[in-house]
């Protein structure tokens, strides 16, 4: 792994006047780019993995001034799956240095980071109980959390207590949140045999607190999870074997590709208190289903009555195989969709960004100001390419794109999310790639006025 810095100047600015209807004010939104820099060259692990994997939880945190990336190292004499290790990275002047880092080669997947206090970040591990080049073999979950108050850092290992003795393997599908104020951690990990998600209540002290799971109608993963005091939330998307035998067999046919697993039901479910009462039966939030669609599932949070904001991605037709065999009059375009959830399961849903044949859509994250202000992170192709900015809040009265400068446009990317610990911050800190193996950390001030 290599360690390179190559800012920009700290010239680049971008800008938006919105009006508030409701007060007849002007306010400005600015975004600074602050900083492109490059954090590792990536050797890919070749194990169905990679850095922004678990794209549910993040690999970037912010703690004050300070931010941390975890990385994801390959070891070139470990044969897959389990062929990776986890290095904690601290940004300096001088670039990225590694600060602490796996005693051992164990991990097939990346190690999302929580924040648990001001001074405490919490990595998610998930061991390797097999011998080297084992497949699906046997995992143990885990956390190390590190104490900043220490000089030097210390670093404690914490082993939830979990119900039931699930099944857990290298394929984790793990979410990861934080409820900073009060001090805890919730971590999911999928039973490898049965689909059932557990989870695991923890203190900042490491004792479990309460043990739940989470059965989805169809496998899901990749969940976002958000904890607020004692209430969870999850969002998760279906992950199974394309089950239509007609589409099954002409993709193959056409592709001679084995894996074809399809993503097209969309699932929320939430619980007011995980100690004591069970998750609520998991609403479908959309479907694709009866047109060979696709849905990624890009971020949730959670507003203070408890309503959640939920963005997605959706693909009425998930290629253009697909539709010109089965459905030549439905669209292959993407569209962002916004859909909020009040806490009696009323669904109202907004097209963000709809469906062009000449755009193209990524990713889209929720950032969570300094004052509360709400807004997605949204990367484009194509017409308005590149990273744009949308006001979600209230003061915001259209839902307008500010196209944010950067050179080198990540498409793929996770933020130092408030679902992680991380607080409301005017910094959007950016942890992704380009698409090629190079993994890049982008600055992005916003000034409101």
């Amino acid at each position: 792994m290599t360690f390179r810095l190559s800012c920009l100047a700290k010239s680049f600015i971008c800008c938006a006047v919105l009006i508030c209807v409701n007060t007849a004010v002007f306010a400005t939104v600015t975004a600074k780019v602050m900083e492109e820099s490059e954090v590792f060259l990536l050797t890919p692990p070749d194990n169905g993995s990679g850095p922004l994997w678990s794209y549910g939880c993040t690999q970037i945190a912010r703690l004050g001034e300070d931010v941390y990336i975890s990385a994801m190292e390959t070891d070139p004499d470990t044969p897959p799956l389990c062929n990776t290790k986890w290095r904690l990275l601290k940004h300096s002047p001088e670039g990225w240095k590694m600060i602490s880092e796996d005693t051992a080669v164990r991990q097939r997947e990346p190690c999302p980071l929580a924040v648990i206090s001001p001074d405490r970040l919490a990595i998610n591990v998930n061991d390797s109980l097999e011998p080297k080049g084992t497949k699906y073999g046997r995992c143990l979950p885990g956390i190390r959390l590190f104490h900043f108050s220490d000089a030097p850092h210390t670093m404690t290992h914490i082993l939830p207590q979990w119900k039931d003795a699930p099944y857990f393997t290298d394929h984790s599908y793990r979410s990861f949140a934080s409820d900073p104020v009060n001090h805890r951690l919730l971590m999911f990990n999928i039973d490898a045999k049965t689909s059932v998600e557990h989870a695991c209540l923890l203190s900042a002290d490491g004792e479990t607190l309460a043990t739940s799971s989470v059965s989805f109608p169809i496998r899901s993963c990749y969940a976002q999870t958000a904890l607020h005091d004692f209430a969870a939330y999850m969002l998760a998307i279906g992950d199974i074997v394309e089950p239509v035998d007609a589409w099954r067999e002409y993709k193959f046919e056409q592709t001679e590709r084995q894996w074809d697993y399809v993503f097209r039901r969309l699932f929320y479910t939430w619980r007011p208190d995980i100690r004591t009462t069970p998750f609520a039966d998991a609403l479908e939030i959309d479907t694709v289903d009866d047109t060979a669609g696709y849905i990624t599932n890009q971020d949730l949070w959670i507003d203070s009555d408890g309503t959640a904001w939920i963005l997605y991605i959706r693909f009425e037709v998930q290629n253009a195989l697909l539709r010109d065999k089965f459905f030549p009059d439905k669209s292959i375009d993407p569209s962002l969709i916004l859909a909020q959830i009040d806490p009696n399961g009323t669904v109202h849903k907004e097209v963000l960004v709809p469906e062009s044949p000449e755009r193209g859509i990524s990713q889209a994250k929720f950032q969570v100001s300094a004052k509360g202000h709400l807004y997605a992170v949204i990367c484009l192709s194509g017409e308005e390419g590149g990273v744009n900015i949308m006001p979600l809040h209230a003061h915001a009265p259209d839902r307008n794109l500010i196209p944010v400068p950067l050179e080198h446009p990540l498409g793929s990317f996770c933020l130092a999310t408030t679902r992680a610990g991380n607080a409301p911050s005017n910094w959007i800190d950016m942890f992704g790639t380009t698409g090629d193996n190079q993994f890049r950390y982008t600055s992005i001030l916003l000034e409101e006025e």
